[in-house]
């Protein structure tokens, strides 16, 4: 199950638009505008610190997506916020359909083969184009894994926390 609290990294503060406090942002969502759906954002201000916004307005614009967030009525303010990575709480997300995942409840499963060798755990995934690719931990070896499910990645138990690949430990 996923974490309370834990937060999934849906976009970026990308530019400017305009000078009443309009913002460029960059969404990894799919559809992309449906981070507008996802309330409230939470910006990271300074380290450790987190701002939670919620009343954000957006549209696309061009090719990209322009938002405001309440109380940013100036270019000044909104400048102070380019940068800033766009997080939004797991549990906000809709529920995914059968043998599909969030990358966020992937990372930290124990990983072992279909033969019961711990690999090590998850890290983080990455899309390569033909298929993501889970990154595997042990502390001395990095592995990397295609998550295709059926051929290397065999099962996924959320609840114990477990995934199970058929990898060779040596490679």
């Amino acid at each position: 199950m996923a974490e309370a609290g834990r937060r999934v990294l849906m976009g970026r503060i990308v530019g400017l638009y305009g000078v009443q406090g309009w913002l460029k942002i960059e969404s990894w969502s799919e559809p992309r505008t449906r981070i507008f759906d996802y309330q409230p954002w939470q910006l990271s201000t300074a380290p450790g610190e987190v701002v939670e916004v919620s009343g954000i307005k957006g549209r696309p614009q061009g090719k990209g997506l322009i938002c405001h967030l309440p109380n940013v009525d100036t270019r000044e303010q909104a400048a102070a916020l380019v940068g800033k990575d766009i997080h939004v709480a797991r549990e906000l997300l809709p529920p995914p359909g059968k043998d599909e995942y969030y990358w966020v409840d992937l990372e930290g499963l124990e990983v072992v083969t279909t033969e019961g060798v711990a690999l090590g755990r998850v890290s983080h995934l990455f899309a390569t184009g033909a298929n993501d690719v889970v990154v595997v931990r042990d502390g001395e070896r990095e592995r990397l894994v295609p998550f295709i499910q059926g051929s290397y990645v065999r099962s996924v138990d959320l609840e114990a926390g477990r995934m199970v690949v058929d990898w060779d430990p040596e490679f």
